[in-house]
């Protein structure tokens, strides 16, 4: 695997990072801490402020930090393996950054990274997708074409989502916030029991088909609001509306194995289904 270099000059560290000490000057740049809360003796010619170097490694991790991609299952119902991201490993940096700043005149630092696995991979979805817990269809007009692609937009996010056991799923962070940027577009919405447009129009059939699909004894429904009228793709009262700066539908996964996600939007048809172990069991007494 390739390594990854970060270069780090220390004339840099002495300016953030290091601070002098020494009989002569008793302080640590007296405007930030004195010597005496670090309990280190005043005549150690260099100390390394830990709060600083914590920040340089936070910086460093969020330029050089590479997200692992969860294992997913395709289309065609063939599971795609995941990749490890990577990290900075601190706790070696730490150990590298004291021996070449006090032991080696080198200017240059290489950054040691450490991988990230995800947290579903093959085995776990080979494992969860045994067992169907639900599965529930609405449809909707093919020829509303914006109305369509925000359903398919929407169903995409929830598609291939795991939620383990005691987690719970809110369809806003999940899906995030509806927005141009990210492809979404104006359709038809209900406001306050108007028909009107806003961008993102139509995602509310997929959280009602996913709330139809997990209203199950081992999932919890934690927050769920209908629309301020009917709606035409569920039966009365069985719809959960969305907003990103208003209601959300989030439940809670009670089961003792982790559920998985599966949302299909293709010629008019939105199905979603839910999958787990086949020795889920649910904790009774706990749902609603």
């Amino acid at each position: 695997m390739k390594k990854i270099y970060f270069f780090i000059l220390f004339f840099i560290f002495v300016l953030v990072v290091v601070y002098p000490v020494s009989a002569e000057n008793k302080l640590v740049n007296i405007e930030k801490a004195e010597v005496d809360q670090y309990g280190l003796a005043l005549f150690d010619p260099l100390f390394i402020n830990q709060q600083k170097l914590e920040q340089l490694m936070d910086n460093l991790d969020k330029q050089l930090y590479k997200e692992p991609q969860n294992a997913t299952i395709s289309d065609n119902d063939k599971i795609i393996d995941g990749k490890p991201g990577l990290a900075i490993d601190r706790e070696k940096f730490q150990i590298n950054f004291r021996e070449r700043f006090y032991n080696s005149e080198d200017e240059k630092l290489k950054v040691p990274m450490r991988k990230v696995y995800p947290r579903v991979d093959r085995s776990l979805l080979e494992e969860i997708r045994g067992k169907e817990l639900g599965n529930y269809v609405t449809y909707y007009k093919e020829n509303n074409k914006e109305r369509s692609h925000n359903i398919s937009l929407a169903a995409t996010a929830i598609n291939n989502y795991v939620l383990f056991p005691g987690e719970t799923f809110s369809f806003n962070q999940v899906v995030g916030k509806r927005t141009k940027e990210k492809g979404y577009k104006r359709a038809p919405v209900i406001v306050r029991g108007e028909l009107a447009e806003d961008i993102g129009g139509g995602i509310c059939q997929v959280s009602s088909t996913l709330f139809n699909a997990v209203n199950l004894k081992g999932i919890q429904i934690v927050e769920r609001y209908t629309h301020s009228r009917e709606v035409p793709y569920v039966p009365p009262g069985k719809d959960a509306t969305v907003s990103w700066w208003g209601p959300d539908f989030v439940f809670k996964n009670m089961y003792n194995q982790p559920i998985l996600i599966r949302a299909f939007s293709k010629n008019g048809k939105m199905n979603i289904r839910i999958y787990s172990s086949e020795s889920a069991t649910y904790f009774k007494g706990n749902t609603t």
